[in-house]
């Protein structure tokens, strides 16, 4: 017999206390995932999975412990009770564990205005196939395709429930489905290679595979022959395909759990002007249809719409219970936890102000420099902002790109790069990140 998530969750807290726990809390988690690859024309890999996982946290006073399963049978669950509360009974006191207080929990919250969940049924196999097969085609069609790597179709359905002894219970349906695709072209030490790919919570909303394929061949086509720029200093414009990259800077060092170790160059910014006063960044947990929208986060606690950033002024931290009481402040309602995992900071939707200059506006006005359209590695220093990152792209002169570039090293400092920013207005308002891409003058290029 199936359980409902409800049932093992409350089953899951009743044999927690029994156990002698004081306080506990459940997330539960069942679900589907189905991803199809094809290479030339043909399957080449299938898998389906299945499944249920279930994490208890239990808390005796100051002390806490998790246990996970994904086994949901009455004697691994009563097993998993005991072993929680014999463990939290070791572990070290931690002053802001706890629950959240019933005064502070989410209620009567709108699932259906979010469309988390799409009602058409799952996909069947050979449809994944087809737009896997779509996505191929259209790449190996584009001249100077010489392979595609990866040609990939795939759905998810996940069930989420959550439910603590502090009385919180809730719970919802998640869907994805998505279409990918990277493209190779040239030959030899010569080959060059770049991707394209959507993913939505509605199939209906998918782009079009075929479309994804040949963007991605074309993409790939544009960077060969790559040169190194030139070393030295140069505006640099961060397509929008990377551009959120720098915004999940700030975000890292704004996080709560960052502040409260000491390790964020934020710190000390609260009030202040950390982007031009043209910009605010917006964090929208209620969008329909994305990805990172949620009725209430991993403790229980209401998710709200609030602006990080306000006229180019920091508002506040990103917080959980235990960062917020580490600060002295009221938790942001931003805890996420798996199975497997104690509750932690994170953001949700989030929405740059977009500029009024288009892509083509900005590579025109930033006359000579390098437009980034992929990186790799970093190296940031997390107490004092220094960044440093691999990048490739394109090399700009008088205003118009000129030829590819790669193995070249974009340097600086996020305080002041940020301060900087100069936005397009290209972002895609599907994303969960909406950020266009941003022109930073005078950072440090390091090619030949």
């Amino acid at each position: 017999m199936t359980h409902s998530l409800e049932e093992l969750g409350q089953a899951l807290l009743a044999r927690a206390k029994r156990a002698g726990a004081e306080a506990a809390d459940v997330i539960a988690v069942r679900g589907t995932s189905v991803s199809i690859e094809v290479r030339k024309g043909r399957l080449e890999h299938a898998e389906r999975a299945e499944g249920t996982d279930l994490g208890l946290r239990v808390l005796i006073g100051k002390r806490q412990a998790i246990v996970s399963v994904s086994d949901t049978s009455e004697r691994t669950m009563d097993d998993m009770a005991m072993r929680a509360v014999a463990m939290a009974r070791e572990a070290p006191e931690d002053p802001y564990a706890g629950l959240a207080d019933p005064a502070q929990l989410a209620q009567g919250w709108d699932l259906a205005a979010l469309e988390l969940d799409d009602p058409a049924p799952e996909p069947e196999p050979a449809a994944l196939q087809a737009d896997a097969v779509a996505a191929e085609a259209a790449a190996m069609a584009v001249a100077g395709v010489t392979q595609v790597s990866d040609a990939a179709a795939a759905y998810g359905a996940h069930d989420v429930y959550m439910a603590a002894t502090n009385g919180f219970a809730g719970g919802y349906r998640r869907t994805s489905r998505s279409t990918s695709c990277v493209a190779i072209a040239g030959a030899g030490t010569g080959m060059e290679r770049d991707y394209d790919g959507d993913s939505r919570t509605f199939q209906s909303d998918l782009r079009d595979p075929a479309e994804i394929g040949r963007t991605a061949g074309e993409r790939a086509v544009e960077r060969l022959n790559p040169r190194k720029p030139r070393t030295g200093t140069y505006p640099v414009l961060f397509d929008e395909r990377i551009s959120s990259s720098l915004i999940g800077h700030l975000l890292g060092a704004s996080n709560g759990a960052a502040v409260a170790r000491g390790s964020s160059w934020l710190i000390g910014q609260l009030g202040q002007q950390v982007l031009p006063e043209t910009l605010s960044l917006i964090e929208d947990p209620f969008r329909p249809r994305v990805a990172g929208s949620r009725p209430f986060d991993g403790e229980g606690l209401p998710t709200q719409r609030r602006a990080i950033v306000e006229n180019g002024v920091l508002t506040g931290w990103t917080l959980d219970l235990a960062s917020a009481r580490k600060l002295g402040l009221a938790s942001t309602g931003n805890a996420v936890r798996g199975a497997a995992s104690l509750p932690s900071p994170a953001n949700w939707n989030l929405e740059l102000t977009q500029g009024s200059a288009s892509r083509a506006d900005l590579i025109r006005d930033m006359g000579t420099g390098l437009l980034v359209t992929s990186m790799i590695g970093s190296t940031i220093n997390p107490n004092t902002g220094d960044y440093s990152r691999g990048a490739s792209g394109f090399w700009v002169e008088n205003g118009e790109i000129a030829y590819p570039v790669n193995e070249c090293t974009v340097a600086g400092n996020l305080r002041d790069m940020l301060l900087r920013l100069v936005p397009g207005n290209d972002a895609k308002a599907w994303h969960s990140r909406v950020v266009p891409s941003l022109l930073i003058e005078g950072l440090t290029l390091a090619g030949s």
